[in-house]
């Protein structure tokens, strides 16, 4: 499992630890083909969560693990101290909300919200209370009386957001409750999510697939590949200096440069291309001239310019294809056979050039743009096999 050495460790005590959690289905198998494969993961008092990933990754079995809804197959789920492996859902002083809402049509909002409060017998006048602030937070206190079917997609789940939080639970985890909502009010629901969490304190275990939403709300991110943690760290870390090619081609669009270092300074490296092409390469390790490394540099920290630039890295390509976004303008630049790279330029009037399909460009970028990723000892190479570029 990859760590992460630039993400300190939850500010406050841990609300929730899993320690070497494994978990598969079919009651055989091994660790290697489990669908969670020892996770790790130490998630802060009040702290917003996300566990981030494709498909299939693992992200929704361990949330399920948390809940208790699945056991894990080996492996400790602590909650505050205690080991919560064998305890059922109903005792573990925690609640889940679902993409779908399961809200009774038959009931009114305030009833929504209050359901489990009576199932628990908790007083009247408590529950009245208890109902009217969290209705206040979520700001349907002016709904307390409709139906669900007389709610919008999004109050109908700040419905259900409220009724798993007026249970006051230690921790809330939340399986991609966005899910099911447009575009434009996923976005909106993303930032009222977040006040929400701001404004209850309890810890939120958010699980997505989606990236932007991730970074959106997360103090931090745990991305799954294949069931494991490739990272865990801030939205800025995971997004600026990924850990593993897997996190820099998923979170984003990412430009991979690898090749075999042609000199090595006290912390930095260069791959030198001829034809006055090089990539700079930051170094947090000794390396040797003629090691292989791969490094990640987003689209937009490339500058477009029609000649070599006096900067740390830079290449030369041919523009293949020019799209506009609004905001920013993408340019696919083939920077050699079947070799491509990904450049963002924004549209705000500071782009030095405006090249069309066809034009010869060069890309370059400053050192501290490139992160690096892997490092494998290699022998020396000529330059027809040291580079590799990709867009991911």
């Amino acid at each position: 499992m990859a760590t992460d050495t630039l993400s300190p460790p939850p500010a406050t005590d841990p609300a929730i630890n899993l320690v070497d959690v494994v978990k598969y289905f079919d009651g055989a198998g091994t660790r290697d083909t489990a669908v969670v494969r020892g996770v790790d993961l130490s998630i802060g008092e009040g702290e917003f969560f996300s566990l981030l990933g494709p498909s299939g990754c693992g992200k929704t079995t361990t949330l399920r693990m948390i809940a208790g809804f699945e056991e894990p197959t080996s492996g400790q789920i602590l909650l505050h101290g205690r080991d919560m492996v064998g305890v059922p859902p109903n005792q573990r002083d925690i609640n889940m909300v679902f993409q779908s809402y399961a809200l009774f049509p038959h009931l009114s909002v305030a009833d929504n919200v209050a359901f489990g409060l009576r199932r628990k017998r908790v007083p009247k006048d408590e529950i009245r209370d208890r109902v009217e602030k969290i209705l206040h937070t979520v700001e349907l206190a002016d709904k307390a009386d409709r139906r669900p079917r007389q709610l919008s997609g999004g109050q109908q789940q700040r419905v259900a957001l409220a009724r798993a939080l007026v249970n006051r639970p230690r921790a809330l985890l939340l399986d991609e409750p966005l899910g099911a909502l447009d575009l434009k009010l996923r976005q909106s629901m993303q930032l009222e999510l977040k006040r929400i969490q701001r404004e209850v304190g309890i810890t939120f275990i958010y699980v997505t697939h989606d990236q932007a939403e991730a970074l959106t709300m997360s103090d931090r991110i745990a991305v799954m590949n294949n069931g494991v943690v490739e990272q865990v760290a801030s939205p800025r870390e995971v997004y600026e200096k990924p850990a593993t090619a897997f996190v820099a081609g998923f979170i984003g669009t990412s430009n991979l440069v690898g090749g075999r270092l042609s000199s090595v300074e006290t912390d930095s490296g260069v791959v030198d291309f001829g034809d006055g092409q090089r990539v700079t390469v930051p170094l947090d390790a000794a390396h040797d001239v003629g090691a292989s490394v791969e490094l990640t540099v987003r689209p937009e920290k490339i500058t477009l310019t029609t000649g070599p630039a006096d900067t740390a890295s830079r290449i030369r390509g041919t523009v293949r294809e020019v799209v506009y976004l609004g905001t920013s303008t993408s340019y696919t630049v083939d920077t050699g056979p079947g070799v491509e790279m990904t450049v963002f330029q924004p549209n705000d009037g500071t782009a030095l050039v405006f090249p069309d399909r066809g034009d010869t460009v060069w890309l370059s970028w400053a050192t501290d743009h490139s992160y690096l990723l892997t490092t494998a000892p290699a022998p020396a190479a000529s330059h027809a096999d040291s580079v590799s570029l990709t867009s991911r």
